[in-house]
């Protein structure tokens, strides 16, 4: 008998390595840029767009959709992207806002796509900015087998051993995420200088991950969630290329003439380093060999900062979607739509891993699997996105923004943009007999997507009073409902009741 069971025991590991050996599900690479603006990026044709030629060219040999929907702020849109839920479905509408107990749990109520992967398979990585809740990436929810995360003093705190950070900080709570940073890898605090810069030991972690994974055979998920370019806070000097941090862990410094003055050169300097540290995996990519097998997706988490991150307008949930690499159709810029609730889904698929999912569980988006290589020509007729208690809604030709009841707007703005796009040529068209009919559809579809308002048992918890008082002053309400004085493209007249 004993014989018999080492017989069966090693018939099982030679047929386990052989599916391994056979495994050709495509390798994944997502990389998610913080508070940026498609607008930045040379590809999407704006004016005062950073010099993106890595960036660029994955949108030419793949896809790069004209009018992708997140969230107007990180914590909600990195939730969404998790798990494929809109925050009528996880609670999660913003950094302030985690209604019930999301904050805590919503990866143990809404199934994240790293344990998916996980379960099916995929070796998994993360690298860069979490903020997606108390559960980390690390937990049994999540199951990221390695990582290196950009961590506060809190985290680093419960480090074995209690460390130290000895590096620069943004202000008393803030650890620098660019000069002199301070990463947490696989659970010990990494021993940085005044030259490590965070975008390095991101691309790097990320590099090593993939070639150890590629030489090994095994399919891999590397989700990079970067913390550049947010703001400019640490970060490089105008020239990227310089290598001198300069001055900049001073907060006196950084609010200094000289440096507002710098400010939007500097943002582009972060932007153009990411490019540059993107080339650099792509081409660890092709160099591997293998290219043919991994799919690239490059997204950005809201739009740029003061000027569009948390408004409810169309700029604040309007962000970068780019894919290209294994199967992927050459489309160019495309007029179909996106949200980042189809992300989670597009992973399952890519991953053949949809038995791990529980019967009946529900996604709110869509795999674009499809799409992507071509298989269908189209993806879904409209798209979601939300701003604390905003909400907004588009198709290719009708949008509408700023749905808040809490701020006096239950019925938003519409407007018909036809082929237009980053606010040009917008006609608000509500009370317009002519458009009633498809006013009506959006109504209908708001029905299914449930609005926050002032019933909410969140508005009467010692962090929800906070938030509601905040949301009902004068200065935030004209921020929220309007855009930045600089992209007042079209009209923004309230016309509902």
């Amino acid at each position: 008998m004993k014989l018999i069971k080492i017989t069966l025991a090693s018939i099982a590991l030679l047929i386990c390595h052989s599916i391994s050996a056979a495994d050709n599900r495509p390798n994944i690479v997502l990389i998610l840029a913080d508070d940026v603006s498609p607008d930045m990026f040379t590809t999407y044709g704006q004016k005062g767009a950073a010099n993106t030629p890595n960036i660029d060219l994955l949108a030419e040999r793949g896809v790069k959709f004209k009018t992708a929907y997140a969230t107007a702020k990180c914590a909600s849109s990195r939730v969404e992207i998790m798990t494929g839920r809109y925050a009528t479905t996880t609670g999660v509408y913003t950094n302030e806002i985690w209604t019930g107990d999301s904050r805590e749990n919503v990866y143990n109520d809404n199934i994240s796509f790293g344990r998916i992967l996980k379960d099916a398979g995929y070796a998994t990585a993360i690298t860069g900015k979490w903020h997606a809740g108390m559960q980390m990436p690390y937990d049994k929810a999540l199951a990221f087998d390695e990582y290196a995360l950009w961590e506060g003093p809190k985290e680093i705190a419960k480090l074995t051993g209690s460390p130290k950070f000895t590096g620069l900080m943004e202000d008393k709570k803030t650890t620098s995420r660019y000069w002199h940073p301070s990463y947490v890898k696989n659970g010990k605090l990494m021993d940085t200088g005044p030259q490590d810069y965070g975008l390095d030991i991101e691309a790097n972690f990320i590099m090593e991950f993939i070639e150890k994974n590629a030489k090994s055979g095994k399919p891999f998920l590397a989700y990079w969630p970067t913390v550049a370019p947010h703001g400019t806070r640490t970060g490089m000097p105008t020239n990227p290329l310089r290598g001198n941090p300069g001055d900049l862990g001073n907060k006196k410094a950084r609010k200094s003439k000289h440096a507002q003055q710098e400010n939007q050169a500097r943002f582009k300097s972060l932007i153009e380093y990411l490019d540059l540290k993107v080339g650099q995996v792509v081409t660890k990519i092709n160099d591997l060999g293998i290219a043919d097998n991994t799919v690239i997706i490059f997204l950005s988490d809201n739009g740029t900062a003061v000027t569009a991150k948390t408004r409810g307008v169309e700029r604040g949930s309007h962000v970068v979607h780019i894919a290209a690499g294994a199967g992927i159709k050459k489309r160019g810029p495309t007029d179909e739509l996106s949200d980042f609730s189809d992300i989670t889904p597009t992973l399952i698929d890519y991953a053949n891993a949809w038995q791990y999912v529980p019967k009946g569980y529900r996604f709110d988006g869509k795999s674009l699997v499809s799409f992507y290589t071509g298989a269908t020509e189209s993806h879904r007729e409209w798209i979601y996105g939300y701003a604390a208690a905003s909400q907004l809604l588009r198709t290719k030709n009708y949008m509408l923004e700023v749905v808040n009841h809490i701020m006096h707007m239950p019925r938003g703005r519409f407007y018909f943009t036809g082929e237009n796009r980053f606010g040009y040529g917008y006609e608000l068209v509500d009370g317009k007999p002519k458009y009633a009919k498809m006013r009506k559809k959006f109504d209908e579809l708001l029905k299914k997507l449930p609005p926050l308002t002032k019933d909410n048992p969140h508005w009467k918890t010692k962090s929800g009073k906070k938030v509601l008082k905040n949301l009902g002053k004068a200065k935030n309400i004209k921020k929220h409902l309007y855009n930045h004085k600089d992209y007042k493209r079209y009209d923004e007249t309230y016309l509902g009741g």
